[in-house]
Formats: C-alpha cells, structure tokens, sequence
C-alpha cells in the first residue's frame, strides 16, 4: 500500500535555543500532515467535518520513538499510513526522515466523535473507502515500534 508524504521544513519556531526540533513541536507537525491527509487524500477537510458533519478525529493515543535529532532548516518527510481499523479509532503510523534517515517513529490512534456532545460516532462510510488505500497492517508492530 501507499503511504501518504508531507515534506515540513523545521523552522525556528519548531526549534529549543540550540536549533534542536523541540519534542512537543513534532506533534504540532504530526497534527497538521494528518489535516493535510485528510484534505488531500480523503477530500475531507477538518473544518468541513467539524463544523458541517459534526464531527471531530481527537487523538486517544500516541506512542512515539525520538530516533535521531532534526535541526532547523531541515526539510522532513512525513509518510503516514493507516495500520489498524475499530469501529470508530484508527491507527496512523508516521515514520519520518530526512535525506533518508530515520528521525522519529509514531503510532496514533485517533477517535471519530460527535463534536458537539461527544461520544464515539463510526468510521463515516464515504471515508473508510478512501481510507483503506493507506491501510498497511504489516508496519504494526514493526515499523511503529521501532
């Protein structure tokens, strides 16, 4: 299966005084490539399900390996797949790297939910179809762990 690619430049603002990708700032990363998949690859944007569907994907779950240090002026890849399927949740695993190199592993789970009373909501049935084109249940346990 195909992964989903997002290049980020690291920037200053990604960055401790020493020009060292701050750890939390990877997850502010993570977020915005899986708004992009959303839009790009399942044609669903955020904004479109939060505030026509009403519906919200908060994260439940992370496991994450810091591999290698990234540095401002970097420019990482992200390539993100889904590795499980639930009834509501789902896995993303993200491996990202830079000029090949391994930099930072991950493992999410997100949550569909009812973005205005919660509780979970299914997998809506127009996007699991565009989902599973990512699906690779073989980097679970594998690639996600490290």
């Amino acid at each position: 299966m195909t992964a989903y690619q997002r290049e980020v430049l690291v920037r200053f603002a990604h960055c401790d005084p020493g020009g060292i990708v701050f750890y939390a700032r990877y997850f502010e990363m993570i977020n915005g490539v899986v708004e992009d998949w959303f839009e790009d690859a399942l044609e669903a944007s955020f904004s479109g399900l939060l505030f026509h569907r009403n519906l919200a994907t908060p994260t439940v779950h992370f496991e994450v390996d810091f591999i290698n240090r990234s540095m401002m002026g970097d420019r990482l890849t992200f390539a993100t797949q889904v590795t499980r399927f639930g009834t509501s949740s789902f896995d993303l695993c993200h491996i990202v790297t830079c000029r090949g190199e391994v930099r930072l592993k991950a493992k999410q789970t997100l949550l569909f939910t009812d973005a205005k009373v919660g509780g979970k909501k299914e997998i809506p049935e127009d996007l699991r179809p565009r989902m599973e084109r990512y699906f690779a249940p073989e980097l679970l346990g594998t690639e996600a762990a490290g």
